[in-house]
């Protein structure tokens, strides 16, 4: 057989050859965007040249792009690794000294921004050593005024340039993007994806009720800055599949007109987008039409049962949970009823969709306890889920010490822990740090939030250890109550909920309502916030 690379300009060539007609849709500043997988390849030939002729980025050079999910972030995805450059797309999210840190880390060359995200980067201007050049992306006509210098126009770039690139070949083990963790813990570290990788992980969406293909409407909630938009621009990219990208600071007002508008049929977000989009549906009865809806994929952390219920008997959408990390590309379980399971009974069928899922094709996992040995596939023991295959990192970026933290005989340790049932299914039962060890057995505080999340007056709820002088740690609740609820749901009453349904020895030591719980810069709760509250004295109830 033939030893030919994989690379992405493969999936570009495709979906130009193949799907040129095929539309992609952005909603931007001025409205609602439309073009074709033609049009986009033209651009990304166009941009290929600017990188080289105007912006002089070396091959193997890293750019760096600030911005939302839209079309012109799309472009950058496919014309800086075809052109055998490197794309590092910024974290918006990470606190401002995180950012500065990853774009000198990375050493960026060049910054493609967006127009509303420039007040931040001229702020940290001064304080970035390698950046040579910005490039800004607006829907205006003109550059708005900036401090930034040498700066330059997106659509000025494109217009002066050839729409006739020839992108090269090379190893497929090349550097692709480069992208940062969330840092819960310290400085972010640096992941690279390889073009090997990244064309593998497109399989993904083939799996199960995941099969994605050209007749599917597909829309990437979760943000272009993190872990690739869990690699659905390439995938979809990549199985000719309309495209729809939902542009700055999406609400969820805005998820359900492009839903509705664009017959969207798969969507992937994390879970407090689609409790967001779920209430906006409730308050709004009739307004929107989600009969085009085939499937949600959730992840970036545990989906309740109860809100895959109510998907599908409010909305009559199913909504299915799905698992990775920064490090894994990210899609490694993906949650699907096995055939032999289609017909579960409820709740059963509920309490299996909110399972993690089933390892994907490609990788091979285990479950690793205390003593280093594999669990039983009972659904029972616990250890850390361990990974290995093509889209799993071997390293971190220039983290020699942070490598060897989390690699063992050449399986990554994910820090997750987990469960598998005798069926195959995962379960994530909580992070390492996470667990609440309470009279030397551990409490998941996973499970803990399901079981809250699904009382009826609770919008969300984080579960964290504090210090216990008998039982060493107990489990502290952290909750936030939907509105109507607020000064009538007590501390009583949520423990007379949960008793029954979670052991008598887990129920909360303490319960503090929030107006919001605190967020990480990918939306899962920030425990680490909460915990520093708690040891500052000012977790405490705000009614």
């Amino acid at each position: 057989m033939m030893d030919y690379p994989l690379l992405l300009k493969s999936v570009l060539y495709r979906a130009n050859t193949v799907f040129p007609e095929q539309e992609i849709v952005s909603r931007g500043s001025h409205g609602v965007f439309r073009y074709t997988y033609r049009d986009m390849y033209k651009r990304v030939c166009r941009l290929a040249h600017a990188l080289e002729q105007v912006l002089d980025v070396k091959p193997g050079e890293h750019v760096g792009s600030f911005a939302w999910n839209h079309h012109r972030h799309l472009e950058l995805y496919f014309a800086v690794p075809c052109a055998q450059r490197v794309l590092h797309t910024i974290n918006i999210r990470l606190f401002q000294e995180q950012i500065v840190y990853t774009i000198n880390h990375a050493e960026d060359k060049v910054l493609f921004i967006d127009e509303d995200l420039l007040p931040l980067i001229e702020s940290i201007a001064p304080e970035l050593t390698t950046v040579k050049a910005y490039v800004i992306m607006t829907d205006a006509q003109t550059l708005p005024k900036t401090t930034l210098a040498p700066v330059y126009s997106y659509e000025e770039l494109l217009v002066q340039a050839h729409d006739d690139y020839e992108f090269p070949t090379f190893d497929e083990h090349t550097t692709a993007i480069i992208g940062y963790t969330s840092a819960t813990t310290g400085n972010p570290k640096g992941v690279l994806y390889s073009h090997r990788g990244l064309y593998l992980h497109c399989l993904t969406s083939l799996i199960g009720e995941l099969g994605v293909d050209d007749a599917d409407v597909t829309m990437p909630v979760v943000p272009m800055f993190h872990v690739n938009a869990w690699g659905r621009p390439y995938s979809d990219t990549w199985i000719g599949a309309k495209q729809v990208y939902p542009g700055p600071r999406p609400q969820a007002q805005d998820l359900c007109e492009l839903i509705h508008n664009e017959r969207v049929t798969f969507s992937a977000g994390v879970p407090t987008i689609w409790m967001a989009v779920l209430n906006h549906m409730r308050e709004h009865p009739g307004t929107y039409d989600f009969s085009c809806v085939r499937l949600l994929m959730s992840g970036g952390s545990a989906l309740s049962p109860t809100l895959t219920q109510a998907y599908e008997k409010e909305l009559g959408v199913k909504l299915y949970q799905g698992y990775g990390q920064t490090e894994t590309s990210p899609i490694t379980f993906v949650n699907f009823p096995k055939s032999s399971l289609k017909n579960l009974p409820e709740p059963a069928k509920y309490q299996l969709r909110a399972k993690t899922g089933l390892l994907v094709p490609g990788l091979e996992m285990r479950i690793v306890n205390a003593e280093g040995n594999d669990v039983a596939h009972d659904g029972k023991e616990m250890g850390e889920l361990w990974l290995r295959g093509p889209w799993i990192i071997d390293s971190y970026y220039r983290d020699a010490e942070k490598t060897r933290e989390a690699f063992t005989d050449g399986w990554f340790r994910t820090g997750d822990i987990a469960t598998i049932d005798q069926h195959g299914y995962l379960q994530i039962v909580d992070r390492v740090k996470d667990l609440i060890k309470s009279g030397g057995e551990w409490i998941s505080s996973v499970d803990l939030e399901n079981a809250l999340m699904g009382h009826p007056d609770v919008l969300e709820a984080a579960l964290i250890a504090i210090p216990h002088e008998k039982w060493q740690e107990r489990p502290l609740a952290c909750v936030v109550l939907r509105a109507e609820a607020r000064g009538k749901v007590t501390k009583e009453d949520l423990l007379s909920y949960l008793s029954g349904r979670v052991a008598k020895w887990w129920l909360p030591d303490e319960v503090v309502f929030l107006e919001e719980i605190p967020k990480t810069s990918v939306g899962k709760f920030s425990k680490k916030t909460l915990r520093e509250w708690w040891e500052q004295g000012n977790l405490v109830s705000a009614y």
